[in-house]
């Protein structure tokens, strides 16, 4: 669980957006000589820093951080935060914001210089958003945070998906070159710092019929999967850098998106080298066994979704971890 939780804080860092609350007397007691907890030395690597925080950190809290709406940890000065917010074609659901085309209009325009650029505004408006809501005591609430789930680069070749609209359309070639941009101009280009997180979603095949998605079973062959639904995932991770990831709610060819060596091992972290985190769609761990009945218990869920690379769940009531913990508990956990 250590080096999961180490992926998500090591992300933190990179937005900065760990603005460290009062530590207690217990951590102050274990400081360098600069008279200040390692993980509190910005002038350190940020490796280290993630490691000496990790390394702090009991089980129940470095669980508490595995989910969407990760809890603070005030002995440590660590504020809560949400992992949860939207960004399609603007910042969503956070206030007045900048509304650009939806995405399948987006990508009519055939102008991926055009894209970064938008996608740049957005993550500047981001950027101010999640300032003011820290100023104003809105900080960890859902929307309001700098990990966005977008965009979204599933291959729209059905109209009756009914999600068509947030997609770049039909042809992969036009998908990856307008997702990459899409990273890139949400992310920025500062050579320390993220200004926010884009998270390409959903890895991979989730263009089925919607209301089957927490059951179906997409069956793909290589072929399809090489040609047709991986080359926007690739492009976004390998080429634009994409800090994150979100894995689907279908199965691909027997095994739920969310738990596949396919997917998160052989490619993602694999073929193509992503060093970032992985998190599910929502509920999308649950379905594991809930939905595809591909383990008997939730904690063998929770457990077989970490051993295969999803590091944060995005889990209905926001912060209820306790499958991590009885995983634990139950030997399917280290």
């Amino acid at each position: 669980m250590k080096h999961i939780v180490k992926r998500l804080i090591y992300a933190a860092a990179l937005l900065a957006v760990m603005s460290f609350l009062p530590v207690s007397q217990a951590v102050q007691d274990g400081v360098q000589d600069s008279g200040r907890p390692v993980y509190l030395n910005p002038s350190l690597p940020i490796d280290q820093r993630v490691d000496d925080l990790v390394s702090r950190m009991t089980l129940e809290e470095k669980a508490s951080q595995l989910v969407h709406q990760a809890s603070a940890i005030p002995r440590l000065g660590v504020p809560a935060y949400n992992w949860w917010s939207e960004a399609l074609h603007g910042v969503a659901f956070a206030g007045n914001a900048t509304v650009f085309p939806e995405p399948i209009g987006l990508a009519a325009s055939w102008d991926a210089p055009l894209i970064r650029e938008m996608a740049g505004v957005i993550g500047t408006e981001a950027r101010a958003k999640f300032h003011e809501a820290i100023r104003t005591g809105h900080g960890g609430e859902i929307m309001h945070g700098l990990t966005f789930w977008s965009p979204n680069i599933n291959i729209f070749r059905d109209p009756r998906w009914g999600r068509g609209q947030e997609t770049y359309g039909e042809d992969p070639f036009l998908t990856a070159v307008m997702g990459a941009s899409f990273v890139k101009g949400l992310q920025g280009d500062d050579p320390k710092y993220l200004k926010a997180v884009s998270t390409p979603k959903h890895h991979a095949v989730h263009s089925g019929p919607e209301p089957l998605r927490h059951v179906f079973d997409a069956k793909a062959s290589k072929h399809d999967m090489e040609d047709t639904y991986l080359p926007a995932f690739r492009e976004t991770v390998v080429e634009a850098k994409a800090r994150s990831v979100m894995c689907a709610y279908n199965s691909i060819n027997g095994e739920p998106a969310c738990a596949s060596t396919f997917l998160l091992e052989d490619q993602l972290r694999g073929a193509w080298g992503f060093k970032g985190y992985v998190v599910s769609d929502c509920d999308a761990v649950a379905d594991i066994q809930r939905g595809h009945h591909f383990t008997k218990a939730m904690e063998e869920a929770a457990a077989v979704s970490l051993k295969k690379g999803t590091d944060l769940e995005c889990e209905d009531k926001g912060n209820n971890f306790s499958k991590y913990l009885n995983a634990v508990k139950q030997g399917a956990l280290d």
